[in-house]
């Protein structure tokens, strides 16, 4: 078994969570994200980044608007819906309770 693929099996299954979080503290540019999940060591392949924005926007849990560059092609900005905002609200729940009952097993000898 490759430990290699299992750390990214475990980035993957947080990935969403992390994006709506970062989401939710207010609206983001898709750069800003990628840079964000880069230096938190989250993201692997920006390819994955893409499909999963699209995934969210289709359960509308996020929403964007076009806005104009000065320095090249429009750019998307991303926002949480109300939707979103309940989605991540459960979502932390679930991590509070993943994180103490992975404690709970992993504190023990």
């Amino acid at each position: 078994m490759n430990v290699a693929n299992t750390q990214i099996q475990m980035r993957k299954g947080l990935l969403e969570f992390c994006v709506l979080h970062i989401i939710s503290r207010g609206e983001v540019y898709t750069s800003d994200l990628i840079e964000e999940l880069t230096q938190a060591q989250m993201i692997v392949v920006e390819g994955t980044l893409y499909p999963l924005l699209n995934r969210l926007k289709s359960a509308s849990l996020v929403e964007y608007r076009w806005v104009e560059s000065e320095s090249g092609p429009p750019r998307k900005y991303y926002s949480i819906t109300e939707e979103g905002k309940a989605f991540l609200g459960t979502l932390s729940t679930t991590w509070d309770s993943l994180v103490n009952s992975t404690l709970l097993i992993t504190s023990k000898n």
